[in-house]
Parts: structure tokens; C-alpha cells; sequence
């Protein structure tokens, strides 16, 4: 397995999705979800991303594939996302957000636990510096989003208002583009702009 890794890892390639990509896109995140979740078979999530890129907050050139062998291997976007001010809701004066939400993330079913969504990220977030954002939101699996920089986002003083998180708070997630990035920003990520989040 270690040489399969090492030897896909070499072949991978990451770049911003094409509108030919999308069929694809969408069994690899049916797949993702469905095998290696269990709680989504990956329909909430298909529906996020198409949600997303209906919406005033996609960023084209920060939505990518993983690709191995011509074959799309993992999917990943980043979307601006405006803070709220309070945990009801209701958003600024439609300023442009300093941070980006991460969502959604997926690597393809056959490939899981081979660095793919590491690759991804790490690459990711050098293109979100890139573009001059100040920090990127995650909500999920705090074992594996921390490897790559993510911290509770409470200790940014952004704060998460529903589900999951509030249960477990080291689920929602931040991290800052560059130290001190952050400072200065706060509010709840509150996700009513989507039907599907």
C-alpha cells in the first residue's frame, strides 16, 4: 500500500475544475459520501456544491479536482462566506468576506487514506493565501483538519451556532492565512444562504 500511495501521489495533479468535469465530480462525491461517511450518501452534498456555484459567493479559481491517470480522484472548493453578526443570522453590508469557508471535501471512494485530501488542502490554502484572503472556515473531522492548520474556531472568536459543532466545538474549525490574519474578525458562521448546508 505504501508504494501504491507513494507512486499515486507522484502521478497526482490538482487543478481548478472545468465545467467538463462536473459528471464526474458528482460520482465521486456519491461515492465519498455513501462509502466513507455515515451520515450522508452524498446527494445533501452534490446539492451543496451546485448551490455554491449558483451563488455570488464562488470563487471559480478556488474550486479544484485531484486528478490521477485521467481519472478525477478528489474534489474541493472554497467559497467566500460572510460572517454573521449575531447567531440568527442576517449578514454585512455586502462587503466582500475576508475568509472562505472550505466545503465541500472529497476523495474518491477506491483512493481513501492515501494522502489525497492532505495533497488537496495543502495546496488549497497556498491558493487561498494567494488570492489575498484572510482565513479559511471547516466543519468537520477536527483529527484530520487539524493536521493541515485548522484550529477550534472559537479561539479566533468565530463561533459556530448550530448542529454538530455545538456539541462538539472542535469540529468547526478556522485558520489563519497568515499569523494575526484573523484579528479584528469575529461573528457566527451561520449557513442560511444555503438551503443544503
Amino acid at each position: 500500500m505504501r508504494g501504491d500511495t507513494h507512486a499515486m501521489m507522484q502521478k497526482l495533479t490538482i487543478r481548478p475544475e472545468e465545467h467538463k468535469d462536473y459528471k464526474s465530480i458528482v460520482s465521486l462525491i456519491l461515492r465519498s459520501f455513501r462509502e466513507g461517511t455515515d451520515y450522508s450518501d452524498g446527494t445533501d452534498i452534490v446539492a451543496l456544491v451546485e448551490e455554491i456555484r449558483d451563488s455570488k459567493y464562488y470563487i471559480p479559481e478556488l474550486s479544484f479536482v485531484a486528478e490521477s491517470d485521467n481519472e478525477v480522484v478528489g474534489h474541493f472548493l472554497f467559497s467566500e462566506f460572510p460572517l454573521s453578526p449575531t447567531k440568527d443570522g442576517g449578514h454585512s453590508d455586502g462587503a466582500a468576506s475576508p475568509i472562505v469557508m472550505l466545503a465541500p471535501v472529497s476523495v474518491h471512494a477506491d483512493y481513501l487514506r492515501r494522502r489525497i485530501g492532505t495533497a488537496m488542502l495543502r495546496m488549497g490554502i497556498e491558493k487561498v493565501r494567494e488570492l489575498g484572503y484572510k482565513g479559511i472556515t471547516v466543519e468537520g473531522n477536527y483529527r484530520f483538519y487539524n493536521r493541515v492548520g485548522f484550529r477550534t474556531s472559537s479561539e479566533y472568536n468565530i463561533f459556530p451556532t448550530s448542529g454538530y459543532p455545538m456539541q462538539e466545538p472542535r469540529c468547526m474549525m478556522c485558520q489563519e492565512t497568515y499569523p494575526g490574519a484573523l484579528k479584528g474578525i469575529g461573528g457566527y458562521i451561520v449557513y442560511d444562504m444555503y438551503f443544503n448546508a
